[in-house]
């Protein structure tokens, strides 16, 4: 929902110029929007701009209604809570992270990501959970015990025995895989970890070294070029968890019997139709079986398994012999196959996920010394600092140190026109105490200085960046009226739809005529592997006694794939086999429909009716928040003032 919000009333204002004037398009509640404004806004979110009267008066509707709405939670003060403060400000540092990196420790980034991704590593590890802010002792337990583990790994023991083994890995899946992470390349591992494997020769196990998950030990196992990207598409008869070892095999029976029908048919549509038959997986059954690319760099991964067989296909429409993973065993089909593209080609997109990546924060050393430069950072002799390792105490650790005794306020360091002074550092020293207990007071001191010089200086740069970059400007402006925006639909209309459920059952009441029930049968559904089992199900449905589960038994004694069953209340025009067919109560003749036949049996014949506000709540929801949104905008419309200079207005794609 956000992301709608931010995508129709996205406000980033590039640097153009469209002229020496630039008139006032329309003011809502006092808040100016000039032409050029407007323009960037409208050409932003139409990719084939109109300047039709239409056109504009359609978009405008759309962006007054979302003026209105910032203009109201403005005035309720959502922009003050708290907790969106907060989130603003996350936001606004992540948008800032892209200007607060050298330029060109950021091209070597780039660079050493793309040649990363044309080699794909294997590694297991070990994992002793640690806190980011435990406490000095269990960050060393941790330390200690990693290395003990190594050192029987060193002298001979089996890693993957060592990490299932008594106080070893506190990875969940150790005991699965042994540690064992399978294959993997840039940008699919936390960086630290990815550094640290492109780093460890194969066979060696590294050092322990720390994440944000805890400490770990690696153990590189093999390297190979990287795979590229593969789109397949996949045939499973599922076998979920709880599947007992009975219905397991008759899975793998029906695997095997889909198999010969695939390796006999000779087309596409062949595949898909028993994709669409067959298939137990949902999300792909619609759409030939056809998976998300997954492989080198990708988003995208797949079980080990399932991997391997793809890729051990050669050639576009290969077939893979039956395969069982965790979800089921599958019958794979290849697609197609692209090798990792080129760097120019990757560039750009290489770019956005260094930036959005820890190795941005790996470039801030190099540009904040570049900043001391740009703005004549200058530094006091030190004896400001003095001051604190001397009255540094052991009430530092606990967080409860303060700096009551200090009596001079002298400047430890300056950066354009700004000082920064002993009670600037005496704050920061108070908040920044975790972590802390190893050190003495002068490491203290001296390692908390450098960190607040260089928070220091991106900070000061950081509040330079919406005079120097009015895009950035722009997009903090349009995150702040996004977040305020999506709070106050939620209180007004979202929540209170699905909250007020006497506000919900009062407009069912008024609208129950909108959601009606047509004419349906309630029946069950025998679909038939051929004409000739449709005959026979249709006989022995002669006999009350024969139930479905009976018949199934009968009919399915050789094989799983001739008959299945389905029970359901069904819209005969709403519904592909039954459209067209006058059926009625009772059993009714066997029909095909769409290459499968049909025998249905017809329980009871449901009138038209009202839906029943429990089978269509979510529409009702759905209506409801309309009508909340229109009545709640109406108030806001006669709340606020609003103008609009329609001369400029309907010149918007003329020259100045």
């Amino acid at each position: 929902m956000k992301k709608t919000i931010f995508f129709l009333f996205s406000i980033c204002i590039i640097n153009s110029s469209f002229g020496q004037n630039d008139p006032v398009i329309m003011e809502v509640d006092g808040d100016k929007v000039t032409k050029s404004e407007f323009l960037q806004i409208y050409l932003k979110n139409n990719n084939d701009p109109k300047y039709d009267k239409a056109s504009i008066d359609e978009y405008l509707d759309l962006f007054t209604k979302f003026k209105l709405k910032v203009a109201e939670a403005e005035a309720q003060g959502y922009d003050t809570v708290p907790r969106l403060k907060k989130e603003l400000e996350g936001y606004r540092k992540q948008l800032a992270l892209p200007y607060l990196t050298d330029s060109v420790e950021n091209k070597a980034m780039v660079q050493e990501a793309y040649s990363r991704l044309k080699k794909e590593i294997r590694a297991s590890h070990i994992l002793i959970k640690v806190s980011p802010n435990a406490m000095p002792k269990d960050t060393l337990k941790a330390y200690n015990r990693l290395l003990e583990l190594k050192k029987r790994i060193e002298d001979g023991e089996d890693f993957a025995v060592v990490a299932k083994s008594k106080n070893s890995s506190q990875d969940p899946s150790v005991l699965q895989n042994g540690g064992d992470l399978g294959y993997f390349t840039a940008f699919q591992m936390l960086y630290s970890f990815e550094e640290k494997a492109y780093n460890t020769p194969k066979g060696k196990v590294s050092d322990p070294f720390r994440t944000k998950y805890g400490f770990h030990i690696m153990q590189v196992t093999d390297s190979r070029p990287a795979r590229g990207t593969i789109r397949v598409a996949h045939l499973m008869v599922g076998t979920p968890e709880g599947t007992t070892d009975a219905e397991i095999a008759t899975a793998e029976k029906k695997i095997n019997e889909i198999y010969e029908m695939v390796l006999s048919s000779d087309s596409d549509e062949d595949w898909e139709n028993m994709v669409k038959k067959h298939s137990d997986d949902p999300s792909s059954s619609k759409k030939g079986g056809e998976l998300p690319v997954f492989g080198s760099g990708s988003a995208q991964r797949m079980v080990p398994a399932f991997e391997d067989a793809s890729f051990a296909l050669k050639e576009d429409g290969e077939i893979s012999i039956p395969l069982r993973t965790a979800y089921g065993f599958h019958i794979i089909k290849r697609l197609s196959w692209n090798d990792v593209r080129s760097f120019d080609e990757m560039k750009k997109e290489l770019k956005k996920k260094v930036d959005k990546d820890d190795r941005a924060k790996k470039t801030q050393d190099v540009f904040v010394s570049k900043l001391k430069v740009k703005y004549n950072f200058q530094e006091s002799e030190g004896q400001y600092l003095e001051w604190f390792v001397e009255n540094l105490d052991s009430s530092y650790y606990a967080g409860k140190w303060n700096a009551d005794k200090l009596i001079t306020d002298g400047t430890i360091f300056s950066i354009g026109e700004k000082s920064y002074r002993q009670t600037d550092f005496a704050q920061f020293l108070k908040k920044a105490f975790r972590g802390m207990r190893r050190y003495n007071f002068e490491d203290i001191v001296g390692k908390q200085y450098k960190q607040w010089v260089k928070k220091s200086v991106l900070a000061y740069e950081e509040a330079l960046l919406p005079s120097k970059y009015p895009e950035y400007k722009a997009l903090v402006k349009e995150y702040h009226d996004g977040i305020i925006l999506y709070e106050i639909m939620s209180d007004k209309v979202w929540n209170k739809a699905v909250k007020d459920t006497t506000g919900l059952k009062a407009f069912y009441e008024t609208q129950k005529m909108k959601y009606m029930w047509p004419e349906r049968l309630e029946s069950t559904v025998y679909v038939c592997a051929n004409a000739s089992i449709s005959e026979k199900v249709y006989k022995l449905l002669k006999k009350k006694k024969n139930t479905s589960d009976v018949i199934i038994e009968k009919i399915n004694i050789d094989t799983e794939l001739n008959l299945d069953v389905k029970m359901n209340k069904y819209v005969p025009d709403e519904t592909d086999f039954l459209e067209g067919k006058s059926l009625s109560e009772g059993r009714n003749e066997a029909f095909e429909s769409g290459g499968k036949h049909y025998v249905v049996m017809v329980d009871e014949i449901l009138p038209v009716m009202p839906k029943e506000l429990s089978e269509i709540k979510g529409s009702v929801i759905s209506d409801y928040q309309t009508y909340l949104e229109v009545s709640w905008l109406q108030e806001l419309k006669n709340k606020y003032p609003i103008s609009i200079n329609y001369d400029v207005l309907y010149n918007l794609g003329a020259d100045d």
